[in-house]
């Protein structure tokens, strides 16, 4: 199955939703004018892309529908999935760090963070790249024991400490381990934060400087993990993660499972933060590169 076939799929439920309030705004279409305007901004905003991208998916669906001039609902609606592309698609190459590389991986609990871990080592195996996991999150009861587990499905070495450990500690030992060994990827968990938890945050900081002074050759990028169906709440956690923290992009997942697919599209606008991966599925397989054009085309086409 291909990643449009795959990003199909996964925007179901979002593509329905959005496609009913599309297809009423657009009911009684004789020309594009204000009022259908404005439905199909409502429509756009609950699909959870916010209030400022569908203003400015609106604004430009209106200046290129006269000079276009897109006179059916389905001309209209491929303006509506071009604008949506053009926001995806600014600054967003595809995410392939070169090794020697650590990501640290964040989010609160239960959005899916470990098992996105254990999908990223799938991947990056798959690509030929050695990979080494650090089980930082050393708060939560069974965390290192699942990651552990992924480490095994996926032919990997694990960093781990006792539970209750410093995370500090373990990442300064998984960051020395990574070097000596030449790891391409060293893939940190960390513990479930919420984020208003200023302290936990602050921790956050500490781990980047332990990086920092332990391994400066290293490209480190911190992928931020949200649940899409979350909607709204996701753009709030993101805002203060990268607040608190260097974020440099997103990991959403279960996006086969919400009508709040619009999510990415407001993350991007309003954040500047590029959506890395997708979660398509619960397989091992099932995390994707995001791919731009793919998505705004499967908001719109089975």
């Amino acid at each position: 199955m291909g990643i449009f076939q795959k990003m199909a799929q996964s925007l179901s439920k979002t593509r329905s939703m959005l496609m009913d309030s599309v297809d009423t705004a657009l009911s009684t279409f004789v020309r594009l004018d204000e009022d259908m305007l404005e439905e199909l901004e409502d429509a756009l905003i609950m699909a959870d892309m916010g209030a400022v991208a569908a203003s400015q998916i609106v604004n430009g669906v209106r200046d290129r529908a006269k000079k276009e001039r897109a006179e059916t609902p389905e001309a209209v609606k491929a303006l509506i999935a071009q604008e949506i592309a053009a926001i995806l698609e600014l600054d967003a190459g595809r995410f392939d760090p070169a090794p020697p590389c650590i990501l640290l991986v964040v989010g609160v609990n239960g959005v899916g963070k470990t098992t996105s871990i254990g999908k990223l080592a799938h991947m990056f195996r798959q690509e030929g790249k050695s990979v080494m996991l650090a089980a930082a999150d050393t708060f939560r009861a069974a965390a290192v024991d699942q990651l552990e587990i992924w480490a095994a499905r996926n032919g990997v070495a694990i960093i781990k400490q006792a539970e209750g450990s410093d995370p500090g500690a373990v990442i300064f030992d998984a960051v020395a381990a990574a070097k000596a060994r030449g790891t391409d990827v060293l893939i940190c968990d960390t513990a479930g934060r919420l984020h208003n938890k200023k302290n936990l945050m602050n921790e956050l900081a500490k781990l980047t400087k332990i990086i920092a002074g332990n391994y400066a050759e290293a490209n480190v990028e911190t992928l931020l993990v949200l649940d899409a169906t979350t909607g709204q709440n996701a753009l709030a956690q993101a805002r203060t993660f990268k607040e608190a923290a260097n974020v440099s992009g997103i990991i959403l997942t279960k996006l086969d499972g919400t009508a709040k697919g619009g999510i990415v599209v407001a993350i991007k606008q309003e954040l500047g933060l590029p959506v890395r991966f997708v979660g398509v599925g619960e397989g091992i397989g099932d995390l994707e590169a995001f791919d731009a054009p793919s998505f705004a085309k499967a908001m719109f086409e089975a």
